[in-house]
């Protein structure tokens, strides 16, 4: 169950607490907090509960718990030792609307209580439903060293400048500009020194001189292949200063939940075939939002600069007088190669890589397939599902031997994904055995062999066989433990030794 987060206001707000051992008294200790009236059900009550009640700060009803006293509360907390009262209070309060919280029983909880980190008046939560909160609280711990108490103060500050600076910058993106040079500038540093003063000045003579708009900017950025643990920090910073997001069709769904929630996301995918929106029209959306005075981010699978067309994108903006800035990703060819446990080099066995699209047939054509067919060098193919009939054919036209080891990698770095293992005599048929499909790299090179034994990501390799035969050779009796014409057997032991 996904629980919906809020913040709910308490103050002077009557609330039921039924039971008096040391977990009521947790819970009625953060209801005072907020300023809630409380009541407390039991008849026997902590030394802490007794004192609160002898002090006026909470009212005690040590009677049998009734179910009249549901009329007029906004919420409930069941903390008794007896299931079968927490059962009938949260029964009942279900039936009157009233939102319980039962400690120790998501189940019958209608609300839980976060693990809090407390920099008031800015509050931070931290839920598991109910299910882990051992590990909500051990996040707590590790967040409480990583915030410092000044944002408290910076929180404190902004509420108090918060209508002089909507006034001030009616411009959303100028505002939100502002607001960020107030997180990351002097202004955060003074607080954090102690000086609530000099940071109010500071603050207040900033607001007076920044402009009234803001000009738009555009930031390519590389996705990664689609783990969103490969994002690079700035461009997670990127993501989050974004007012519109332009990404590609294969950009995950968990990336893009790393940008700002109420960021524009405008999809703008290419697959072959399909283009959804041409290059032309992805400029256009470009120039449209930047001249409006947003942040525009750019967001390619992989790196910008590698078949991603980032190039021309940029040629566009400078001519056009538009600012920008580059964020490199992870590549698909680094990316896929590591998560399927393929290293693209090897002193013995490869010492180059060669980077190549086969995703049309003008770039087929134009390829240096004698090049591309020596051996002792990796080739990492994208976007070349649709080309893997034409690839097998050239490279054995050309020499390539029938036995060199592949991996196709299909949604690599991702939960779904897929590795498939063979040699390139029989690489049609693997992939058509196997149904591959885009987004898939394809790995050729003696390196590939090794997926089998490296793999560590996912599940296992698929036609992994270490007693696959050579294309084309028949079977022979086994010596040393090695069939005669084993391809990628033989591979795989010669890279081990």
């Amino acid at each position: 169950m996904k629980l919906y987060p809020i913040f709910a206001s308490l103050s002077q707000r009557a609330v039921l607490v039924v039971g008096g051992g040391a977990v009521a008294e947790r819970k009625v200790a953060a209801l005072l907090e907020a300023q809630a009236q409380v009541t407390v059900n039991a008849g026997m009550l902590t030394p802490q509960l007794q004192r609160w009640a002898r002090q006026g700060r909470i009212a005690h009803r040590p009677d049998p718990f009734q179910e009249s006293w549901l009329e007029r509360v906004w919420l409930v907390v069941a903390a008794t030792s007896d299931r079968e009262m927490n059962v009938l209070v949260a029964t009942l309060a279900e039936l009157r609307r009233i939102f319980v919280n039962v400690v120790d029983d998501a189940a019958l909880s209608s609300f839980h209580v976060p693990a809090v980190i407390d920099r008031a008046p800015l509050t931070i939560a931290i839920s598991s439903g109910g299910e882990a909160p051992m590990l909500a609280r051990l996040l707590r711990e590790r967040l409480e060293t990583l915030l410092d108490h000044s944002l408290g103060g910076l929180a404190a500050l902004m509420a108090r400048l918060r209508e002089r600076i909507r006034i001030r910058l009616p411009d959303l993106a100028a505002r939100r500009g502002f607001y960020e040079s107030l997180l990351a500038g002097p202004v955060a540093a003074l607080l954090r020194q102690g000086r609530p003063d000099q940071a109010q000045a500071v603050a207040e003579h900033a607001l007076s001189t920044t402009p009234m708009t803001k000009a738009g900017s555009v930031v390519l950025v590389g996705a990664g292949p689609g783990d969103p643990g490969l994002l690079t920090l700035r461009a997670l910073r990127a993501l989050n200063e974004a007012d519109v997001i332009l990404h590609d069709r294969l950009v995950g769904a968990g990336v893009l939940a790393l940008a700002r929630r109420d960021a524009e996301r405008v999809e703008v995918g290419k697959q072959a075939g399909r283009h959804h929106t041409t290059q032309d029209g992805i400029h256009a959306l470009l120039l449209e939002h930047a001249r409006a005075g947003r942040r525009v981010v750019r967001l390619k699978g992989g790196d910008p600069f590698v078949f991603g067309r980032g190039g021309e994108e940029l040629k566009f903006l400078r001519a056009n007088d538009i600012p920008y800035e580059v964020v490199p990703g992870i590549t698909a060819a680094v990316a896929c190669a590591a998560y399927a446990g393929v290293p693209l080099t090897h002193r013995d066995h490869a010492q180059s890589v060669r980077f190549v699209t086969a995703h049309c047939q003008a770039s087929r054509d134009t390829l240096d397939w004698a090049a591309l067919a020596q051996e002792r060098q990796t080739l990492a193919v994208y976007m070349g599902v649709d080309a893997l009939g034409t690839l097998q054919a050239r490279l054995l036209g050309h020499g390539r031997a029938r036995t060199t080891p592949f991996a196709l990698i299909e949604n690599g770095s991702r939960a779904d994904q897929r590795v498939v293992v063979g040699v390139l005599g029989n690489l049609t048929e693997r992939a058509a055995a196997h149904a591959v499909r885009s987004p898939a790299l394809l790995i050729l090179g003696e390196v590939a062999a090794l997926a089998p034994s490296l793999a560590w990501f996912g599940a296992p390799p698929l036609g992994a066989s270490l007693h696959e035969l050579r294309v084309g050779t028949p079977a022979v009796p086994k010596t040393s433990g090695l069939a005669a014409g084993d391809g990628l057997l033989e591979a795989i032991h010669r890279l081990a030794c």
